[in-house]
């Protein structure tokens, strides 16, 4: 907090409140004075919740000191930032002023086909990767159900990997061209990368991928434009930084300039989106080690009670000193451990209790497994009203599985971690029309699209849709809407439809449509948040949507505040920019508007570990803790992404990778040799794992129970972390209860 300006670096353990604290500090320089009438500090952080965090927290603050909420600061994540530079100046990077954005699910349906394209041109090309071992049968399975995924999955991290480069296809083909051989995964990357690219321009649309390239682009192209933003954002805060890729290192650091002023907040010890994203904690640590930085620690956290927090720090003590894969020893880093709160913090650490830590030794079938966990659950539940309680597992089908068994023995669940939910969007968007509709009261194309907005379920329904699809037809065609709604005796629409002979259950549904339109009229003359909560409720019936509506109005009232000259069409835009998921950026959905597990007291959270990052519960269960979803590098251990029917047990995804990294020479992959990448991509994963242990374990406040299951051939072991843990914990048990 005694920060006041040039370059700082805060490690953070888990629990130490590093979000509080970062909000204060923007808090702190916008009530400093050091800011010009047209200045904010800008704060980057990960996901969409975190960005909701940061206003409340910073508003809050300027609030406790008379100052007005929402000004002087500007929250994103790094692509709604991309976002930002790219729209006000689309020109310098070849885009059109009315570029689309293609969301996650058109982006990946794109690439399928692109896929399913390329392998329908090259039947054979994968041939001499596939096991020699598979007859006929398996091998026809095999091109037909596993390979069209696989290679989906290939190109997508080949693509990423590209323009994170900044390689676009044209590029990348003068390298492969160069080479002195045929590097054929790369090859076939290529070709898909140049197809899917392809199939954006032909919509005029980037991905969420583009924009952070184009982004760079466009600073690096117009000087005067990147001085303008360095004035406009002076200080820049950056959350979750172990997240940061390549290219959000050199966006931020081209905005912050030689002397400008950044800090940094993360913990390279919850860095676990590696393997799906382009995110690499070393960019974090190599920043901290710069002599222009000053480094700081946040060791104290308040969350765990004692016994949790020294569970958590001798699994970076083992990894760090006695990993039997040397090269797996840098997975986790300390300095700092996690350290308890000081007697007088506020936020004292719960009462330690060693007999609610249970690392579960006995063996389980995967089945029998679900059943011992929902036994506990079905026991502590009644005794726990007031608690939360969470069980994260390694992926989605196994928490899946158990949701199954909650249902079957009526347990409370919520499971809505799980999915990637397009309520919001939905939401957004049938809001959205109205919206639309009432910021231009005389179209009646607006008017149909609300009519169908308000009917949407009816729309699922073949015989249903017909009758809508009538309606919108009949809306579409009024020469004069005031006719329809508010009608005249000598100019009334709805009679001249009945003298006509139209249906009567259409006619019946256009007037109370009518109605409603009369209604929502008069509601525009409301505040935005409150227009968009009166038309909720007439909009929607179910708990979630009604949820989400106080969401979308919560954030209408913030742009509101942000934009005082905005009117109904662009909080029309706003929304719809919402409904194409152009607001995602990593996920706007029900998994990512702020879950808040104290909501869930006294039901029973179904999550992976990886969607439960940056959340805590009273008692957590950690499922699947065997060699397989945690390996540990050794003999024995398999690994997820290299497929049962690939030869030489090859990840064809990381040899791809390889031979594209061959054809840019860098470093050690100049020099393509088969195998090698699976091997590394074996330690990397291991590491990856070490670190979602991590965080599972630190996400329990004062109970925790881990167990493991022998998988679905019933060879597995329990992975080597939680064996080393278990004698650990016997120890230091034996300690605490002679103290």
């Amino acid at each position: 907090m005694r920060y006041r300006g040039g370059k700082m670096g805060i490690s953070a353990v888990p629990g130490s409140g590093k979000t509080w604290t970062l909000s204060l500090l923007a808090a702190e320089i916008v009530s400093s004075g050091k800011l010009a009438e047209d200045q904010e500090v800008l704060v980057v952080t990960l996901v969409n919740s975190a960005v909701d965090h940061f206003y409340q927290r910073v508003s809050s603050f300027l609030g406790e000191r008379d100052l007005i909420p929402y000004l002087g600061f500007r929250v994103r994540t790094l692509h709604s930032l991309a976002h930002d530079i790219v729209r006000q100046r689309p020109s310098l990077v070849g885009l059109d002023d009315n570029f689309q954005i293609v969301d996650e699910r058109e982006a990946n349906a794109i690439l399928l086909e692109a896929a399913q394209s390329w392998l329908r041109s090259h039947p054979d090309e994968l041939d001499v990767y596939l096991d020699a071992g598979l007859n006929e049968a398996s091998l026809n399975r095999v091109r037909r159900d596993d390979l069209p995924p696989l290679v989906r999955d290939i190109a997508l991290s080949f693509m990423r990997y590209a323009k994170d480069q900044r390689l676009t296809p044209e590029r990348l083909r003068q390298r492969l061209d160069a080479l002195p051989m045929r590097l054929p995964l790369a090859e076939m990357g290529f070709e898909i990368y140049q197809d899917y690219q392809r199939a954006l321009a032909y919509r005029g649309a980037v991905d969420f991928d583009d924009l952070i390239r184009l982004a760079l682009q466009a600073l690096e192209t117009d000087a005067a434009y990147l001085e303008r933003l360095r004035y406009q954002w002076p200080f820049i805060l950056e959350d979750e930084a172990q997240d940061s890729s390549r290219l959000q290192e050199e966006i931020l650091q081209l905005l912050v300039g030689k002397d400008g002023n950044w800090v940094r907040v993360g913990d390279s010890n919850q860095a676990i989106y590696e393997t799906f994203t382009t995110a690499d904690p070393r960019f974090l640590r190599n920043f901290m080690l710069r002599e222009d930085v000053t480094p700081r620690e946040l060791p104290n956290s308040g969350r765990s009670t004692l016994s949790i927090i020294a569970l958590a720090n001798e699994l970076v003590k083992w990894t760090q000193e006695a990993h039997p894969v040397e090269a797996v020893r840098d997975a986790l880093q300390a300095p700092p451990y996690i350290e308890p709160t000081p007697p007088d913090d506020p936020q004292p650490n719960p009462d330690d209790n060693p007999d609610q830590i249970h690392l579960v030794r006995r063996r389980f079938t995967p089945a029998e497994e679900i059943q011992v966990v929902a036994d506990s659950l079905q026991g502590w539940l009644p005794n726990h009203p007031d608690c939360t309680v969470a069980v994260l597992t390694p992926r989605n089908q196994r928490g899946f599985e158990l949701v199954d068994e909650l249902r079957r023995r009526n347990l409370p669940y919520e499971d809505g971690l799980l999915r990637s939910s397009t309520s919001t969007r939905l939401s957004a968007g049938v809001i959205s029309d109205v919206f639309a509709y009432l910021a231009d009261p005389n179209s009646p194309r607006k008017l149909a699209q609300v009519y169908r907005a308000w009917r949407r379920e009816e729309s699922k329904n073949g015989i249903s849709r017909k009758k809508v699809e009538r309606v919108m037809e009949l809306l579409r065609k009024i020469e004069r809407l005031e006719d329809y709604l508010w009608p005249t005796p000598e100019r009334d629409w709805l009679a001249e439809l009945e003298a006509a002979g139209v249906d009567e259950q259409i006619l019946s549904s256009l007037e109370e449509f009518r109605r409603l339109m009369r209604r929502w009229q008069n509601a525009a003359l409301l505040p935005v948040d409150q227009m968009a909560l009166a038309l909720a409720q007439d909009l929607f019936n179910e708990p979630v949507e009604l949820a989400l509506a106080h969401k979308l109005a919560a954030l209408l009232r913030q742009a509101s505040q942000m934009h005082p000259s905005w009117r109904l069409p662009e909080m029309s835009e706003e929304l719809d920019v919402i409904a194409r998921n152009e607001r995602r950026f990593i996920g706007f959905s029900r998994d990512d508007t702020g879950f808040d597990p104290e909501r869930y007291k006294g039901v029973v959270v179904v999550s992976t570990m990886h969607r439960a990052k940056g959340l805590e519960w009273d008692r957590v269960y950690l499922m699947s803790v065997n060699d397989y979803d945690f390996p540990s590098a050794q003999e024995g251990d398999t690994y997820f992404a290299e497929k049962w029917f690939l030869r030489d047990h090859l990840n064809l995804e990381a040899e791809t990778l390889a031979q594209l990294k061959a054809a840019l020479e860098l470093d050690e992959y100049r020099w393509y040799e088969e195998g090698r990448a699976s091997q590394d991509a074996r330690l990397d994963y291991a590491r990856e794992r070490l670190r979602l242990l991590y965080v599972g374990i630190t996400r329990a406040r004062r109970e925790l129970v881990i167990t493991w299951n022998t998988g679905r051939d019933g060879d597995r072991r329990p992975a080597l972390p939680l064996v080393v843990l278990q004698d650990l914990w016997e120890v230091l048990k034996n300690k605490s209860e002679q103290a």
